[in-house]
């Protein structure tokens, strides 16, 4: 085995061909990942548990296709300077566990970084990418979370697009997720990297604010949502936006909980889950597993939805949708329940990034409640609703053909 690794690691070497693969995340990415709850307190009996949760609550048959492996798997290099698996939490090596998660119908993504060292402190991939892409492919990888830490003089573009080629030489179709927190635009270059990249900072399992840890701070859910205004043009098909993991049942309440994956749903962003699934409650399960809700996020035109208008700490947004339909979704940033009274024949509403219109006065939309399930009429009439503390009102607008 190591011997035909060698031979591969050589020809990869002479072999730079400079593009992603392509068409790999036509739609937004949806799996788990396990540092939001687990941290460095990874194993692998414990991937096996997930994986088998994502099967038994229903994730894997509303979406979720990869379970990801974030930071501390990581043991030392082998004499060649290979990367090798923790032998005391993945006694059975990596390529046994991943090929589990395969027999359970899921795709498998592992967690490095573009410095000498990870996050925590693990061996990490500058001046091994195409080592590491070789065992990746050899394990049998389907995804690569690649983060920034200890990246110091390096140069984000040629760093991330190094190791795109090592994955590329290495042959085997792999997503490529740039965790590179925003700091170097990777909006405006990465498109023909990787097929998604991170806009800001960590996430924290919070509603508004932030947490402060020291040198750093992780950023509230809709501190983060705040963050993507003027970044929708860069994403669809096969490169995203990535406003960090989810932290739906982490602690925050239920509605804030529903609102979060609401605006998620409604950016087009990754649906990265990071809770314990083995445990989560009937309505986080409910929240995650909602397939209208999802249907919005992997809506096949890709568009980014965008906040159509702000006051008093309401605010609407809006996404274009496939078969000129649309979400449109109320959130309630306030410290009070809000009544909604939105005259839909009031608004003619183009999106100049779309080229779409929502007109109800020239077309007849059906509206569905995404939350309730319940068909609450058409846009003839003006919609009322009540918005609880932190939650939202989200709809779809079906255009009916007249």
């Amino acid at each position: 085995m190591k011997k035909v690794i060698i031979i591969l690691f050589l020809v990869a070497c002479s072999t730079m061909y400079g593009q992603k693969f392509e068409k790999l995340a036509l739609t937004p990415p949806m799996g788990w990942n396990s540092w939001n709850k687990f941290g460095c307190n990874v194993n692998e009996q414990m991937l096996r548990d997930m994986a088998d949760a994502m099967v038994s609550t229903g994730m894997r048959d509303a979406g979720y296709t990869y379970l990801v492996v974030d930071d501390c798997w990581h043991g030392e290099r082998d004499s060649l300077g290979f990367i090798q698996p923790d032998p005391k939490h993945f006694p059975s090596g990596m390529k046994v566990l991943i090929d589990y998660i395969h027999s359970r119908g899921l795709k498998f993504g592992i967690y490095s970084c573009a410095g000498y060292k990870t996050c925590a402190g693990r061996p990490a991939g500058r001046g091994h990418e195409f080592q590491d892409a070789l065992m990746y492919a050899a394990w049998g990888v389907d995804y690569l979370k690649y983060d920034w830490c200890f990246a110091e003089e390096l140069n984000a573009v040629g760093a991330y697009t190094t190791m795109r080629d090592a994955l590329y030489a290495a042959g085997r179709p792999i997503v490529f997720s740039l965790c590179e927190w925003g700091t170097n635009k990777p909006w405006l270059w990465a498109a023909n990297v990787g097929h998604l990249w991170r806009t800001t900072g960590d996430i924290a399992p919070v509603f508004e604010g932030s947490v402060d840890h020291g040198n750093w701070s992780s950023w509230g859910v809709m501190k983060i949502l705040d963050m993507q205004e003027g970044l929708r043009e860069y994403a669809g098909p096969d490169h995203w936006n990535d406003p960090d993991m989810m932290e739906v049942g982490n602690g925050m309440s239920t509605n804030e909980d529903r609102a979060h994956m609401s605006m998620w749903c409604m950016l087009a962003a990754p649906l990265m889950a990071g809770n314990d699934l083995s445990s989560m409650t009937r309505e986080t399960r409910a929240i995650l597993t909602n397939k209208e809700v999802i249907a919005i996020d992997q809506d096949k035109l890709g568009i980014q939805g965008y906040r159509y208008a702000a006051k008093d700490s309401m605010e609407t947004w809006l996404k274009p949708l496939s078969g000129g339909d649309w979400a449109v979704c109320f959130l309630n940033r306030s410290h009070h329940p809000v009544t909604l009274n939105f005259d839909w024949n009031a608004q003619k509403i183009y999106d100049e990034f779309s080229k779409m219109t929502l007109d109800a006065a020239l077309n007849d939309y059906s509206i569905t409640n995404l939350w309730t399930g319940k068909t609450l009429g058409n846009t003839k009439i003006p919609l009322k609703a009540l918005v609880p503390i932190g939650d939202v009102v989200m709809l779809r607008l079906k255009k009916n053909e007249r």
